[in-house]
């Protein structure tokens, strides 16, 4: 088998998917396959998840919309969601697998928990759910790919922890921030920009909602919050208490400062009017 030569304009670079398609290996899709994206399908795809370090620990944070190509679908879908009791795990991508993965992930480790009398350690959990977004590739390939965070608290070594996967189940450990989905390079920029390594929990949660909001400003498969129908992010902590969500009732409040300070920055028409 020849290996493929690409002149330098046409280096498909890290995309695996492209590789093979222009490469002439991706077999043809059996009629009815979900071929080329959802092959007109409408399946639901989730879209920005981030997640940063903080003194305590790490927040992990998911905006509530899913879309079937330019359509909302659902509103409410929860896409940060709790691996065991020290860990959770932020889902991008298509919205049924990942669900199902991260159920089968909970399950696992429960099993674990069970047989063995003690937690699996965080990079253990790290290595199981990178083997599962790997079992994943087939579909990822025609076009349901699954791409999550994955975020804990370390016992043994008494601080939080965050991993980032590509399609094929590779992992790579952050250091203090990371962002997934459609939306992730708008909310990854205002978190590199807002983050600081003396980060509370107080503004570690204003800055993950000041990146969703921003986020969702710039792409429209992220949902920002919906005042008139009380839809907030989802945003948990995990902490050497484990695995907490922040109230709803703080979420709504700490939204509605930050749209006040994103209106007085840029400028009310009656502040135009006194000028």
């Amino acid at each position: 088998m020849n290996l493929p030569y690409f002149p330098p304009g046409a280096d498909p670079g890290p995309d695996f998917a492209r590789l093979v398609r222009d490469s002439g290996l991706q077999p043809p899709a059996p009629e009815g396959t979900l071929n080329g994206g959802d092959g007109g399908f409408g399946i639901p795809h989730g879209t920005t998840c981030l997640a940063v370090r903080y003194a305590d620990g790490v927040i992990m944070a998911g905006d509530r919309r899913a879309t079937s190509g330019h359509l909302i679908s659902h509103r409410h879908i929860e896409k940060v969601l709790p691996g065991d009791r020290f860990s959770g795990v932020a889902i991008a991508g298509a919205a049924g697998p990942a669900v199902q993965m991260v159920r089968l992930f909970q399950l696992q480790l429960e099993h674990y928990e069970k047989v063995e009398g003690d937690h699996l350690s965080l990079e253990g959990k790290a290595n199981q759910l990178s083997q599962m977004v790997a079992q994943h590739l087939p579909m990822a390939m025609q076009g349901l790919a699954v791409v999550p965070i994955f975020a804990g608290y370390d016992l043994r070594r008494g601080e939080g922890r965050l991993f980032q996967y590509d399609v094929t189940g590779g992992r790579y450990e952050e250091a203090d921030h990371t962002a997934t989905g459609s939306g992730s390079l708008h909310a990854g920029t205002v978190v590199k920009l807002g983050w600081r390594s003396d980060l509370t929990q107080a503004d570690g949660v204003d800055l993950v909602l000041d990146a969703l909001f921003q986020a969702a400003d710039e792409d429209s498969a992220t949902g920002g919050p919906d005042l008139l129908r009380g839809i907030y992010p989802i945003v948990a902590t995990i902490t050497e208490r484990g695995f907490e969500r922040v109230d709803e009732a703080e979420l709504a409040e700490r939204t509605q400062v930050l749209v006040e300070r994103l209106r007085a920055q840029r400028g009310s028409p009656a502040a135009h009017d006194n000028h």
